[in-house]
């Protein structure tokens, strides 16, 4: 199967270079716009739902017609509440969370056709993102009118007698995966609009990864009152807590505008 996937990229990449030549600036820079939500523990199937503002930088050097690499910051909100959902069990759990994530990611676009600033014919395509990223959150919550960090209270027993677990790392892995679409806006600029979701290897977020409470007495005795009353906010010692088998994610969605740095470049087409 590797063997597969090799070659199909060297077919790509081999068939676009034959029909394009670029011998000048091949690097954009821009901005991007749009919003971030998050799907976990405290929001299973809401698509879209607590949606926030997110902006940031994108860089993109373009190795040929049909790939470029690319890396892009982000900045943008995750948050999410038991109080609105639709499921009893969850507003009885009434647990809620927020976070800034900043997120710096690196990776490749593959255009579905062939791309470039300026083409005449070629000036529009779909493409696919695939990256390897990294990201800061921090979760938090409001008690009794006060803003809260979480990780560091140990909600789930971390740093107690009463889990084996360590507190969480607040950067964490993500790996995003994406749809867009690219236009060409002339020999200088790009308008580009997409999806993509981040797939993560922590269940902290939103501060919830186990199924079940520990005690709160010995947990306020070792971590505090305050890690106690955070940890479990409903009235059922036994319920369940969370999910320890998935993950948590969250998705950025929005548009992009890039500049072309340097002079436009010129194309060479190669008939057969």
């Amino acid at each position: 199967m590797k063997n597969i996937i090799t070659i199909f990229f060297l077919n790509i990449i081999t068939f676009s270079s034959a029909q394009y030549h670029t011998n000048a600036s091949k690097s954009e820079f821009g901005f991007l716009v749009g919003g971030t939500y998050y799907l976990g523990d405290l929001n299973q199937f809401n698509q879209f739902k607590n949606t926030h503002l997110a902006g940031g930088l994108i860089y993109r050097y373009n190795i040929h017609s049909r790939l470029s690499f690319r890396g892009n910051l982000i900045y943008g909100k995750l948050s999410a509440s038991d109080a609105m959902s639709n499921i009893e069990s969850h507003k009885a759990r009434n647990l809620s969370f927020y976070s800034d994530i900043y997120e710096l990611g690196l990776g490749l676009e593959f255009n579905y056709f062939p791309f470039q600033l300026g083409h005449e014919r070629y000036k529009g395509t779909a493409y696919l993102l695939a990256e390897i990223g990294v990201f800061r959150m921090n979760p938090k919550t409001v008690y009794e009118g006060i803003e809260v960090e979480l990780r560091d209270l140990g909600t789930e027993g971390q740093g107690t007698s009463l889990s084996s677990k360590s507190y969480y790392n607040l950067t964490q892995l993500c790996i995003p995966i994406g749809i867009g679409a690219k236009l060409s806006l002339g020999h200088k600029v790009s308008l580009n609009f997409e999806i993509g979701i981040r797939k993560t290897f922590t269940d902290y977020i939103d501060d919830i990864g186990a199924n079940t409470y520990v005690d709160p007495t010995i947990l306020a005795s070792e971590n505090g009152p305050l890690s106690a009353n955070l940890s479990n906010l409903s009235d059922d010692q036994y319920g369940q807590r969370g999910n320890s088998l998935t993950k948590d994610w969250y998705v950025f969605t929005g548009a992009m505008l890039t500049f072309r740095l340097g002079k436009h470049s010129k194309c060479f087409h190669q008939e057969y």
